[in-house]
């Protein structure tokens, strides 16, 4: 077992020759090959990807206790340089920019907090993070270059000096820092940025770095756990076929921990290796695909159940931390110099695609506004799960009776695995892969720990985990949620009768769900998926104001434009100079819409992309892919009721990957505008 801080019970402890008083309360911290371990117990945490500069400051308290209610038990954020010294020596740590703040809202939410402090961080933020001016310094950016470090350093500083008193020895929330992103040079560099926190004062249970790609010289062992992720789609593919690239491996149970097709825009081919001595660490993630956001040339649409199917087979794989970016979307701040914050071809770094100049939406469990995407509660079950049978689960083997090499939209046989340890296991299933229709699977024998469950058919697109020797359960075919006082709650598994076979012999065939309040068993419930998806939320009425917002048009689109690729040999998104060709529509919104609580505008259209102006000025823009382009009437500046919207018309034969949910009718147009309560 790897010790990772010294024991609360412990007044004072010395490190480094200096004395750290730990706060009382503060659980210890461990981790072994199989998890992390909080005064003594296994976790199974949920992280949950937020950009805090990315949201207003006075929505932080709100979104973060709903990403709690969502299951998410870790936050973890980008701090992007570029939005704290987006001018050389003038550091602003004010208004949603405020880290200081943001950790003491997580603080308030009993929520840790794993903070990815770069430099280089990507985000789809401009130059990945890097200030504009660092490359006029003369120096080769994230190297050993003492230049480059001398100006890593004052960043640490800064952001350390945001920190002071709620590192977790303090009984603050941050429990950990990532260091860069993507890394793949030298680990020399990863353990001088670690070398420079350290001697700052940044003193963690642990430290972190992306797991991907292999690293040309290994880190020592200890020193940064390696975590993952997978994606089911992505926006950097240059290719504009529907399911191009290597995400379908996702999608398959197996042993290997990494991806290949994250950053293929800046990786370039991975192989499918990882670094010798990192399956000696826990498998964690950091990037499983919550959704993704929309590129100008590459718009993916996401499903919940891409996403819940991610989940399930990471888990059957062996992780014991999920971790999903995004988990909450968000908008891109205001420059302080007049530039964009996205970014796009022509910056001077991660120059590969064009991102929108606002919105980071991403179609996560909790978009941009804090909006609820279908996998906020597809994946609740799941989480609450893994924190309720942590202890269990974690220290599980994770074994593969199906192919792992399977190919894309191979339908031959049932993807599954199972976890197990001293006869107690679950087995893990996955009928599903992104846009493949993979058919029902009939008369399949699922065995684990010695036990068969009996034949079962499972239908296409059907996700599951049975029990195997649990709780006194020597199998069933309904999926654990809970346990509490006692009591162990189910879930029904859409298409697949509910059998529950007791260790005392008690056999309960085709069981049907009974909710909350009667057991099917002694102290077993049995829930449909709603309820499951509900378990432990408060119910909360939303009454529909009937508010009307107007849409004009008051102006014709122009000339179509030329789109040319840009110097990533992808399609560019329009320049300032386009926009002012594209159709104009005037909207009007009862200013009693906007007072009155969480209302958000909703534009279905056709066309290419479209951007809403308030008093000139652009607050949000969307590239269309299938959803409707949203807005938050909270957020409109004081008085502004009237917008003016602007719609690029879609062309035929563009360059650019549109979903089948798309309207690829050529032109454009307004289909329906609307106030939408939520």
């Amino acid at each position: 077992m790897k010790k990772l801080t010294f024991s609360f019970l412990l007044a004072t402890t010395l490190i480094g020759g200096s004395a750290n008083v730990m706060a009382m309360n503060t659980p210890e911290v461990t981790w072994d090959r199989h998890s992390l371990i909080m005064n003594g117990k296994r976790v199974c945490p949920v992280m949950g990807e937020i950009h805090y500069s990315r949201i207003p400051a006075d929505e932080w308290a709100e979104e973060v206790h709903k990403m709690k209610e969502g299951g998410v038990t870790v936050i973890a954020t980008y701090v992007f340089w570029n939005h704290v010294e987006e001018q050389e020596g003038v550091f602003n740590w004010s208004g949603q920019r405020d880290l200081r703040r943001f950790l003491e809202v997580c603080k308030n939410e009993e929520m840790p907090v794993i903070l990815r402090i770069g430099p280089f961080c990507h985000g789809e933020v401009r130059n990945g993070g890097i200030p504009d001016w660092m490359f006029h310094k003369g120096c080769k950016l994230r190297s050993l270059d003492k230049t480059f470090l001398s100006y890593v350093d004052k960043l640490y500083r800064q952001i350390f000096s945001q920190t002071i008193g709620l590192q977790w020895k303090d009984g603050g929330p941050l429990l950990a820092c990532q260091f860069d992103n993507e890394y793949r040079g030298s680990g020399d560099y990863l353990m001088a940025l670690k070398k420079i926190a350290l001697k700052i004062g940044f003193d963690l249970p642990f430290y972190t770095r992306t797991g991907w790609p292999q690293l040309s010289k290994p880190v020592p062992f200890g020193e940064m756990i390696p975590l993952y992720g997978d994606y089911a789609d992505g926006f950097w593919d240059k290719e504009l076929s529907e399911t191009c690239g290597n995400y379908y491996k996702a999608f398959n149970f197996k042993g290997f921990r990494s991806s290949t097709a994250i950053g293929t825009d800046l990786l370039g081919k991975q192989e499918e290796k990882v670094n010798k001595g990192d399956e000696d660490y826990p498998y964690f993630t950091c990037e499983l695909g919550g959704g993704m956001v929309t590129a100008y040339h590459r718009r993916p649409y996401i499903y919940a159940d891409d996403c819940y199917s991610l989940a399930v087979v990471k888990l059957g794989s062996g992780s014991n931390l999920l971790g999903y970016y995004m988990y909450h979307g968000g908008t891109n701040p205001e420059s302080q110099t007049g530039i964009t914050l996205n970014e796009t071809q022509r910056t001077l770094g991660t120059a590969n695609n064009d991102l929108p100049v606002k919105t980071y939406d991403f179609q996560c469990p909790l978009g941009e506004f804090g909006q609820t995407y279908p996998q906020y509660y597809r994946l609740r079950p799941l989480h609450i799960f893994m924190k309720d049978y942590a202890e269990q689960l974690a220290p599980m083997e994770a074994t593969f009776p199906s192919k792992q090499d399977l190919k894309k939209g191979d339908d031959t046989e049932l993807r599954w695995s199972y976890r197990s340890k001293d006869g107690c296991g679950f087995i893990f299933v996955n009928n599903y892969e992104r846009l493949q229709n993979l058919s029902a699977k009939k008369n399949i024998q699922l065995a684990a720990c010695g036990v068969t469950l009996p034949k079962l058919t499972i239908p296409a697109g059907t996700m599951a985990i049975f029990p195997i020797n649990i709780d006194g359960i020597k199998y069933a075919t309904a999926q654990i949620v809970a346990k509490r006082d006692g009591k162990i709650y189910m879930m029904q598994v859409n298409g697949i009768p509910s059998t529950i076979v007791m260790q005392n012999g008690k056999t309960l065939k085709n069981v049907k769900p009974k909710g909350l309040e009667k057991p099917v068993y002694e102290n077993i419930y049995l829930l449909t998926q709603q309820e499951a998806e509900m378990f432990g939320l408060p119910a909360i009425a939303h009454e529909d104001m009937g508010f009307k917002a107007t849409c004009v048009k008051q102006k014709e689109a122009g000339a179509l434009r030329t789109i040319v690729k840009g110097k990533a040999k992808v399609a560019e998104a329009p320049s300032e100079e386009d926009w002012q060709t594209a159709a104009v529509y005037k909207i009007t919104v009862p200013g009693a819409a906007i007072a009155n609580g969480k209302n958000l505008l909703s534009i279905t259209y056709q066309g290419d992309c479209a951007r809403l102006y308030a008093n000139g000025k652009l607050i949000a823009d969307n590239f269309q892919y299938g959803r409707p382009f949203l807005l938050g009437l909270w957020r409109l500046p004081k008085d502004c009721t009237e917008l003016e919207l602007r719609i690029m018309p879609w062309q035929a034969n563009a360059p650019i990957y549109m979903p089948r949910e798309a309207d690829k009718t050529p032109g454009e147009s307004i289909k329906k505008v609307e106030v939408a309560y939520f």
